[in-house]
Formats: structure tokens, sequence, C-alpha cells
């Protein structure tokens, strides 16, 4: 590592932690109904769009009928964005003339499912792919309600712990326009601006074909870039304009609009932690979680970062240069910017990873094993380092119920947390939630590792779906797995390296997404709704703190320790066995035939 890497890493979360006080309470505020600064101007079309959609505001909502409005509008927006798709060629805005022949049904499907459910998975590519008007109509659209309403989750999650005999938990219409409104709109067009003014391009221009200087020709993307970009970022949504996503230099050009891009991803994730103090009514708490994620974010950058600056002990043995024999010169740039450099790829992956967002500044599939395997593990924990808008903070608090539930066994009293006491419902919910998304991962790949399609069908061509992959080995097998853990964990960044754009793929991961967004969202809703039905109880002498160092140390350990439980077999056969492979000098080749070789 270097002295200025590091210091980047640390001006970075400096940065985000002095954000955190004053984003998560001007958020408590929008999400309480309170006057903001904003009310003024927005507090009409607040009221108008009620109106227009026969919400009443005051109204609450039992935790059953919230999560059937959530679905329910989830429901609208996939036929929504799967009509503009697949209607692409009939409508305006779209100077390459994209039709229907660029989106194939099962491709229209992954994409509409990975929109709704804040996944922003791409198994295309976006510039020669889909039409301006379905990139903002659609696509980022869909960037910002799918982040509202996981923050709207969060809020929900939130009332439950703050409420008391109460039957209702919210009013998810009022949430999710709040959301938007206040939120998401204003931080999405101040950072398109900041993006505009350092070079991300906004035009609806045709493509430009341009003579390369060795004579050739080359078409140059346009299009409404910053626009985009800025909500992909705001909203932990991943989804990029371009295929090369923010290693783009049209989506990412100087280290300036990667900073910005980076803050703006963790910026509400790490607000809502003090939200969640401020509305249980102790700040405490919230600082709590925070420390905790924090912890979990600095471990994770700071494994990474020097498993990518120590490069490929391969190369140094191979006599490169001059190095120490475990260094490779210069470190593992492979897959990264010459612009972003080591230390800011390898901060980008943790934080995107750490979030549940898919944008990528370099190619994760060309890290170290080891660097590979943070960003890989950071899904696989349930994206709860902060997570992505509404999905860290509900995400934490489902750990928090268990900590405090094993907390409760070792000393033999009913565990509480935040004045309610953890019971059977609540620990049931928490444990369907983190089975349905870890058999997602796990079943899908392994069914994807040996299955071999017949000869004719629907899937075509036959062959196994291993030969999709980029690579042979244990690379080969954390491509897949990283695939599958990214839908499940509603991440969207990918080991690039695998083709997913079949028929396969395409169906499979899309139903791995919907499992990680619902089958987690629905039991955490239940949870809510039967812990607002509970009297706070008081605290005494052999209250178990939730607020102390001692707390965030067993809550750190629960979520290592469930995920390296459900996981390490799988890592075992990846990044973990690759890791020491390396170190021995052992290489693979391209997996070109569908055998590993």
């Amino acid at each position: 590592m270097t002295s200025d890497g590091i210091l980047q890493i640390l001006l970075y979360f400096a940065v985000i932690a002095a954000m955190t006080k004053p984003v998560g309470a001007f958020l408590a505020k929008v999400y309480d109904g309170e006057r903001t600064f904003l009310h003024p101007v927005l507090r009409p079309v607040e009221r108008l769009i009620y109106r227009l959609g026969g919400v009443r505001e005051t109204e609450n909502q039992r935790w059953t009928q919230y999560a059937g409005s959530l679905v329910a509008f989830s429901l609208v927006s996939f036929l929504f964005v799967y009509a503009f798709e697949r209607l692409q060629g009939l409508l305006p805005l779209n100077p390459q003339h994209f039709g229907a022949a660029q989106v194939s049904p099962d491709l229209a499907f992954n994409t509409a499912v990975s929109f709704l459910t804040n996944t922003n998975w791409q198994s295309y590519s976006g510039e020669s792919t889909f039409s301006y008007l379905v990139q903002m109509a659609a696509l980022a659209v869909q960037n910002f309600v799918s982040g509202a309403a996981g923050v709207a989750v969060a809020i929900a999650m939130a009332r439950g712990f703050a409420r008391q005999q109460a039957h209702s938990i919210g009013n998810f219409w009022v949430d999710l326009t709040r959301g938007v409104l206040y939120v998401f709109l204003p931080l999405s067009l101040l950072g398109a601006l900041v993006l505009c003014s350092q070079g991300v391009i906004q035009n609806f221009h045709a493509y430009e074909q341009v003579k390369t200087v060795e004579g050739g020709t080359q078409v140059i993307p346009q299009g409404p870039v910053a626009s985009q970009e800025a909500i992909k970022m705001v909203g932990t949504n991943g989804g990029g304009f371009f295929n090369a996503n923010s290693a783009h230099p049209y989506e990412n050009p100087t280290p300036v609009t990667n900073f910005v891009q980076i803050v703006m991803i963790f910026l509400i994730p790490a607000g809502l932690t003090y939200t969640f103090g401020r509305m249980v009514g102790d700040t405490r708490q919230g600082w709590a979680l925070f420390a905790a994620m924090s912890i979990l974010f600095l471990a994770g950058v700071f494994v990474a970062y020097p498993a990518e600056q120590a490069g490929n002990p391969i190369l140094a043995k191979l006599g490169i240069e001059t190095a120490p024999t475990n260094m490779q010169p210069g470190g593992n740039m492979e897959g990264k910017e010459v612009r972003f450099g080591i230390a800011s790829s390898a901060l980008f992956a943790v934080i995107t990873t750490d979030a549940s967002c898919g944008a990528v500044n370099s190619m994760h599939d060309s890290f170290t094993p080891l660097g590979g395997l943070v960003p890989l593990f950071n899904i696989q924990l349930g994206e709860v380092v902060f997570g992505g808008t509404g999905a860290g903070l509900y995400g934490m608090l489902l750990f928090a119920i268990l900590a405090v539930f094993i907390a409760g066994l070792m000393v033999g009293r009913t565990p509480e947390y935040i004045g309610k006491k953890i019971e059977q419902k609540e620990v049931k919910m928490a444990m369907l939630a983190l089975i349905s998304t870890a058999a997602s991962v796990l079943v899908f790949a392994g069914i994807s590792a040996v299955v071999h399609f017949s000869k004719g069908g629907y899937f075509n061509p036959p062959g196994p779906a291993m030969a999709n992959l980029g690579n042979g080995g244990p690379h080969g097998f954390s491509e897949l797995l990283y695939a599958y853990s990214s839908a499940a964990g509603n991440n969207g960044s990918a080991f690039a390296s695998i083709n997913t754009n079949t028929p396969w793929f395409n169906l499979s991961l899309g139903f791995g997404m919907l499992i990680g967004r619902f089958l987690f969202i629905i039991p955490l809703l239940a949870a809510a709704g039967s812990l607002a039905a509970k009297k706070r109880v008081p605290a005494t002498s052999g209250t178990f703190p939730t607020h102390g160092g001692l707390f965030t140390g067993l809550l750190i350990g629960t979520v290592i320790i469930v995920g390296a439980l459900t996981f390490f077999p799988a890592l075992a056969l990846g990044p973990i066995v690759e890791h020491f492979l390396m170190h021995e000098g052992r290489l693979f080749s391209a997996l070109l035939t569908g055998a590993w070789s």
C-alpha cells in the first residue's frame, strides 16, 4: 500500500462520517412529515400527487397492506419497463433505430426485473441495445422509485421499533412519494450538474462516426448520461448507460467525478443509521449500527487494497522488471483505469459491493483472488455494510435481531432490542429472509455448474451453462458464483467475463433477483408489524445494552459468522483455492469448450 492510497481511503471515510448526521436528520424530518427547507417548493407538488393518485396522506397501513402495496407497485413497474423495451422501435428518441431485435423476451424479462428490484444487472451493452427514451423513461425512472421503495421499507422497519401497541407501520405510497420528491430528485439534480461540470455528457445527439489516428472509423456513443449517472449512484442502482459503466470516460471522466460518485453511493445508507436512531429516540443506537458498518467497510478495503497493490506473484517470479519475489511491479493494474489507479479502484469495488450498487470503475474479473474475494463476500453478507438505499439498514436490523437472540441464549434471558422483546416470530422471519437469499445463490449456482441443455427447444445452442464462462478452473467458478450472489444480493456488478445473455442465465438470474428482493423484504415487514404491536419494556439492570462496543462487536461477529458458515464451502472452491494455486504458480487457460482446462 502507498501513503497516498491510504490517505484517499481515510479522506473518503471522513467525508462520509461528517455527512451522516446532517443527512440522517434531514431524512428523519422528511419521513416524519416535518417541514424542511424544500417544503415551500415541493409541498404543493406532494399534495397534488396524493390528490391525483387517490392517496390519503394520514391513513396508515398494516404490514400486510404495506407489503401488498409494494408488490402491486413492483408488478406495474415490471409491466411498464417490459413494454417499453419490447416496443422501443415504435417510440421516439431513438436516433440509432433500435428495435425489438436488440431485446429478446428473456433479456427484456431479466432487465425489467433487474431494475424494479434495484439490482440493475445488465446482460447487455446499453449503448447498442436501448434507445434514449427507454434509458430515461423506463430504466432511469425505476432507478428513482426502486431506490425510494427500499428506503420506505427501512423506514417502516424503524417504525416497528419506534411505535408501541400500534397496528400500522406507515403508508407505502406516502413514503415512496416523499423519498422520490424530497430526497432522490434534489440530490440527483445536484449530482448531475456537478458531473456535467466535469465532462459527463448529457445530450440527445445521434452517435458520431469519427476517423481514428490509424485511419479507421469508430462510432462514439452519445446520450443523456449525466442524469442517469447521478441517480444510479444516489439510489445505489449501478446500471450504467454504457457497457463499461463507470470505467467509461463519458460516465466517469476524472478523479473528481470518481470521488463524487463514491460519496453519492454511501450518502443515504450512512445517513439512514442516524435516521434510525432519531426515530427510536436514542441516536446511540444508530451510531452503533454505523460503527459496525464502518469496521466491516474498512476491513474489506484494507484486505482488497494490499492484495491489488501486491499483484500477481507469478509475474514477479517470471522476472518481469525487478521486484521482490512476492510482488508484481507496480501492482495489479489489469482491468483498471490509469486515471484512477489501484487505490481508487479497490476502494470503489469495496464500496459498490458494500452497497447494493452495481457500478464499477474497474473489472472485478481482473482482480487478484483475494481482491475479488472481498467484493464477492461483501455481497454474500447481505450487503449490510452501509448497503443500498434502505437495504443496508433493514438488512443490518435483521442481523441485530439475530445478535440479541444469540446474546439472550447465552445469558438465559428473553432477548430485547430497543425495548422490544425479540420473540419467536421475529427470529423466524429473520431466518426466512437469510435462508431464502442464500438458497437462491447456492441452488442456482449449483444447477448452472452441472446443467446440460439437450439439442432443440428454447435453450439453444445445446451445451453446458459453464460454456459461457470466460475462464477455467476456480476463477471460472468464481464468475458463476459472483453472478448469482449479485442477483440475490440485488447488487448488479459482475465478474464480467461471463456471458449471461442466454435464456438460462436471463431467466434464472431474474428469478434470483425476485427472491433476493421480495423474500427478504416481506418477512422483514412482517417482523416490523409484529414489533410495532408490542409494548416497549423498560430497561433493567439485566438488559443487554445495544448501543456500546460489546453489542457492536457481537453484531459484527454475527454478520461474519453467518456469512462464512453459509458460503465458505463455495468460496473455498473459488477465490480461496485460486489464491493458494496462484502462489504455487498454477495458471488456467480460458474456458473455450465447456471443459475446465
